[in-house]
């Protein structure tokens, strides 16, 4: 091992020691104390707006001369605008139910205990991203509501900005009675930070990775803490025999067209044989003013012409305004094809036969299944959470959108009375 990874193996370890140790104080900090350090970080934040923007600049000046496009430099900068963006969602998240301390579930037992549950942190929260240095203060949000320590690694493009940031956070922490360590930004911009942070379970207990699937592949295989995540959004919306027309035209197209490069947006079309003549030409002729560009099946490309969808195509999420669509025969068929393709992040079904939409729910195994709505939906805000540090299409630990609860567990709790086991 060389001088240079030695120090940020110690760099790393530190930094771990200490979210160790914060995280045992915000376990037990009340929720006046949280919200009043989310409050304080949201003051700072407009208090040293210029600083933040001047540091921010830096970031830019870099990432142009390093070649980033457009829509990249746009993402990394701090404006006044996305400031107060911050500093509203810091405020909004301060208003939420903390769900730390819930106890559910008691019951007297026939043994004379009673036994329940009880919501607790997860300890400390790793969480590597990219880009966006507003990632910083929603994760840091998140964490601190849900009482975890955050350990954050932000991309280098971000590096200054992310430090700038820390400074805020750290020093309304520290006002607010809270160890300055319960929020630590990751300085070093040595990939080998990543590696050892996720390799580190003595001292985080999760990994969140934020970013493109490159990202969260190479952090899934090289893991050695559980991770919360999703690889692809490969999402489907389907056409039902007895779906609403207008329903269905709304729904399709805002499902492809309201976002383009956002993991729910829907990617492939489904639609039943007996309804396609009817509803796809108006939706071919409202996509292609949109100037999404359609790839269909041999039996959509005789209704309307469009590219011949291939099968990498229905495996592929094209963040792009890109869709294919398939006419299926009936719900069976659009269900073996969603079983086949889904990356089992969203699905939506629009019909109105009741029974059929429950035969969808129950036998579409997405993180979300949704009928009569757009895609778009799958998201944190829009379930009433609040806010998301993202979505995992995992079975444990959480699945969907992950909110506050998303990150705390539960623990058991037993009350007795001098109660023994006969």
């Amino acid at each position: 091992m060389t001088e240079q990874q030695l120090d940020v193996k110690a760099y790393m370890q530190k930094l771990g020691q200490q979210a160790r140790e914060a995280s045992r104080q915000l376990m037990v900090a009340t929720t006046q104390q949280k919200n009043t350090a989310l409050l304080n970080i949201a003051t700072a934040l407009e208090d040293q707006s210029e600083i933040l923007k001047a540091e921010n600049a830096k970031d830019l000046e870099q990432g142009k001369a390093n070649g980033l496009d457009a829509a990249m430099l746009d993402r990394l900068a701090l404006t006044d605008k996305v400031i107060h963006g911050m500093a509203t969602g810091l405020r909004q998240i301060a208003a939420l139910n903390d769900p730390i301390g819930e106890i559910s579930d008691m019951n007297y037992l026939p043994s004379g205990i009673q036994v329940g549950k009880m919501r607790v942190p997860l300890g400390v929260v790793g969480i590597i991203y990219e880009s966006r240095p507003n990632v910083t203060i929603d994760a840091a949000a998140l964490c601190l509501k849900s009482g975890n320590a955050a350990l954050l690694r932000g991309g280098s493009e971000a590096a200054y900005s992310n430090r700038a940031l820390a400074k805020c956070i750290q020093s309304a922490l520290k006002e607010s009675g809270l160890l300055p360590t319960a929020v630590q930004v990751v300085e070093t911009t040595d990939r080998a930070a990543v590696g050892e942070m996720i390799a580190m379970p003595k001292y985080v207990d999760v990994i969140i990775p934020r970013g493109g699937k490159g990202l969260i592949e190479r952090i899934s295989e090289g893991a050695k803490v559980p991770v919360i995540k999703h690889l692809d959004g490969i999402c489907h919306v389907y056409i039902d025999d007895d779906a609403d027309a207008d329903k269905a035209t709304r729904v399709a197209f805002n499902a492809k067209t309201h976002r383009y490069g956002v993991c729910n947006a829907m990617e492939t079309l489904l639609i039943a044989d007996s309804r396609a003549c009817e509803i796809l030409p108006g939706l071919v002729e409202m996509y292609e003013a949109k100037g999404v560009e359609l790839r269909g099946c041999e039996r959509t490309r005789a209704i309307s012409d469009m590219k011949s969808a291939t099968e990498e195509d229905w495996a592929t999420e094209y963040l792009a305004p890109i869709l294919s669509i398939k006419v299926v025969e009936d719900v069976d068929e659009a269900i073996e094809h969603i079983t086949q393709y889904s990356s089992g992040h969203t699905e939506s079904i629009i019909t109105e036969n009741l029974t059929t939409s429950r035969q969808f729910l129950a036998r579409v195994d997405s993180s979300s299944v949704m009928v009569n709505a757009s895609t778009r939906f799958a998201d944190g805000f829009e379930y009433g959470l609040g806010a998301e540090i993202g979505i995992s299409t995992d079975k444990f630990h959480a699945r969907g959108p992950v909110g506050l609860e998303g990150l705390t567990s539960q623990k058991y709790i037993v009350l007795g009375d001098g109660s023994i086991r006969e």
